[in-house]
């Protein structure tokens, strides 16, 4: 940073503190202003310099430290990791005690299911009588499609409100939408009966699974697991055809906690194939489909080499983020991490994961399980009711919950398992199967290399590789030394790489290496003690395209929140609760956005993705403002785009290195 903007952190709080925005002071009350001023907020754990880091005058930090405090205990210098488990809830009963039926606000009040037993309010008089205030005067939802669904209940309802709280619609302006479908992938109540009541039909699943667990004759192609020839030889045929001659794999699946290896079938691919009908019964052949099975190499292809691939991020990246990053340059976009077994179950919150909106021209969904049964049937299950461009497999995830059933980073130790999942899911997917991994599991024991070709012979379309060992979880610094190392092998499948791309050298740099292409991001689990790429910039994707540096004002980053928090409210409802949801995953983002740098106050360029901003006094009170750590900051800014926050209201952010009060 240019020294004219350093500042210390009694600096930096004064300064916010005396040129906050009258508006929302008040909005804050004196009470809280003042309980502000006489809290003196710790410098985060995170932003210290390392143990025996030397400073500026050849001393070492622990000795710097034990000269001014005398000696620390050990505990007092842990760095805040992890996340924040038993963070507050704030649900909808919190903010809204007295709430309308949705029966009256749908215009059918007379039809409420639970009648005089319904705990809301059916008389539209006394719930206007009790409801908050207006936040504004512009609804988006009304200004956009000519109608808000949400009718009285919405915060901005001023603005389509007539005579008697009638609903007023813009014909002209609905017509315009009607029968457009903005949002895919939608639960339909039909699919979550029947699996909720186990009534789904899983054929091309339970077929695999009945190969997989049949012991077949020996004289096999070597210890490869049940039901796995067919697809193997399929595999060959396609790239005997495109490739010429190939050797056969001589590796085989080591079998895992006393399980016995199954030998496999040898039965020809044409011959099962032909014994696969469709699942709809007709009298005859409707299409060529229905006799001749489609081979691996006749799929549809993934063709996304150069592109620039926005990763599935847990929390932040919902579909608001993803249409921020869209109109930035974003090209492929995945959804967040979906876990195979609730999806299955039918829940709403894991199915509106694989909700895509319709900018997004190549989209793909990412689960994550640790069996071959529940992967495949969720596989198949999508395959038959969403419509998206590819399946990613997530086999990078690093935290204990993931990893300790078997999921995530721990299937790189379960090769057994791996290949049955992979070669289930591609047998049952119309569309490219891609997989996630990291190097490793251990930080200095690399086997990434040793599994990609696996993965290319089990029918793989792409693999991503992150650079990090699960041990590293997110960091120190991304090999991609390791990763071009891996693309070789890899070849002819392609490979994108992952980690640390922050600026358009970053990305120049990754495709020098040979990868097939770079993500942007990363997911987002246990604790980022490094910045988080499209998090922290979603204008990285036009930086990268136009091979440049953007000095992005402050209050071209507000226009990009304003667009966020109308997003959102599309998205999520105008109502209370919908306008909370937005607050709620408007602050998560924040707690990443605060660790931009602007490029006007940097002395070297570019930003480092592993370096915490130092206190700086920015160019602009909103600029500095958007710098700060503090979560009543963020709070603030939240209420510049949503109103005041409800009583009560308390926020931490998902991780514990994001933030400190």
């Amino acid at each position: 940073l240019l020294r004219r903007f350093l500042a210390s952190k009694d600096q930096f709080h004064e300064y916010l503190k005396a040129h906050g925005a009258p508006g929302s002071e008040e909005a804050r009350g004196e009470d809280e202003d003042e309980e502000l001023a006489s809290s003196d907020p710790a410098e985060p754990p995170a932003k210290r310099a390392r143990s025996g880091e030397p400073l500026a005058g050849g001393e070492s930090r622990d000795d710097a430290e034990e000269a001014a405090n005398g000696e620390q205990e050990p505990g007092e210098r842990k760095r805040a990791r992890g996340q924040n488990k038993s963070r507050p809830c704030m649900k909808p009963n919190h903010y809204e005690k007295s709430r309308l039926c949705p029966s009256v606000t749908q215009g059918c009040a007379e039809k409420c299911y639970f009648g005089s037993r319904c705990r809301f309010l059916h008389d539209i008089g006394e719930y206007m009588a009790v409801k908050p205030a207006d936040l504004g005067q512009n609804c988006v939802l009304f200004a956009t499609f000519g109608k808000c669904v949400y009718g009285v209940t919405c915060r901005f309802a001023q603005a389509h409100l007539g005579d008697g709280y009638q609903n007023v619609v813009n014909v002209e302006l609905a017509k315009q939408w009607e029968g457009k479908s903005l949002v895919r992938n939608n639960l339909p109540k039909e699919l979550q009966h029947r699996l909720r009541k186990k009534k789904f039909s899983f054929e091309k699943a339970d077929e695999y699974l009945r190969r997989l667990g049949k012991p077949q004759d020996q004289g096999g192609n070597g210890n490869k697991t049940s039901g796995s020839s067919t697809e193997e030889q399929e595999v060959s045929n396609c790239t005997a055809a495109e490739e010429g001659p190939r050797e056969a794999p001589g590796h085989s699946v080591l079998p895992e906690d006393g399980e016995d290896p199954k030998p496999a079938a040898s039965e020809s691919p044409c011959t099962v194939g032909a014994l696969e009908g469709s699942p709809v019964k007709t009298t005859g052949p409707v299409t060529d489909e229905d006799v001749i099975k489609l081979r691996p190499c006749e799929k549809k292809k993934l063709e996304i080499q150069g592109k620039l691939y926005l990763a599935p991020l847990t929390t932040c990246g919902n579909l608001p983020f993803r249409r921020i990053c869209k109109r930035f340059g974003a090209d492929v976009t995945c959804g967040e991490m979906a876990v195979c077994t609730n999806l299955l179950q039918g829940q709403s919150s894991e199915w509106a994961l694989l909700k895509r909106h319709h900018t997004e021209d190549v989209f793909g969904v990412q689960l994550e399980g640790a069996f071959p049964d529940t992967m495949t049937k969720c596989a198949e299950l999508l395959n038959q009711t969403i419509e998206v461009d590819f399946v990613d497999i997530n086999v990078g995830c690093p935290i204990d919950l993931v990893y300790k059933k078997g999921g995530g980073c721990a299937l790189m130790t379960r090769s057994n398992k791996f290949e049955q999942i992979v070669r289930g899911m591609n047998s049952v997917l119309d569309v490219p199967l891609t997989v996630k991994i990291r190097t490793g599991v251990q930080e200095k024991i690399n086997v990434a290399h040793k599994i990609i070709p696996k993965i290319r012979e089990w029918g793989a379309s792409m693999v991503t590789l992150h650079g990090r060992s699960r041990e590293q979880r997110y960091t120190k610094v991304a090999d991609w030394d390791y990763i071009a190392e891996c693309a070789k092998i890899a070849s002819p499948m392609p490979l994108f790489g992952n980690g640390d791309i922050l600026s358009y050298e970053d990305a120049n740099r990754a495709m020098q290496t040979g990868v097939s292409g770079i993500m942007i991001a990363r997911q987002v689990t246990v604790f980022p003690s490094s910045l988080l790429g499209a998090l922290i910039k979603p204008w990285i994707f036009t930086e990268i395209k136009e091979q440049r540096h953007w000095d992005i004002s402050s209050s071209e980053r507000f226009d990009i929140l304003k667009d966020f928090t109308n997003y959102g409210l599309e998205h999520w409802g105008s109502d209370t609760q919908g306008v909370e949801k937005t607050r709620k995953f408007l602050l998560e983002w924040l707690s990443f956005l605060c660790r931009y740098i602007p490029v006007g106050l940097l002395e070297h360029l570019p930003q480092k993705i592993n370096e915490r901003p130092p206190y700086y006094m920015g160019r602009d009170y909103l600029e500095t403002l958007m710098a700060s750590q503090n979560v009543d900051d963020w709070i603030k800014i939240s209420e510049l785009l949503l109103g005041p926050v409800p009583t009560n209201f308390t926020f931490l952010p998902k991780h514990k290195a994001n933030s400190y009060r």
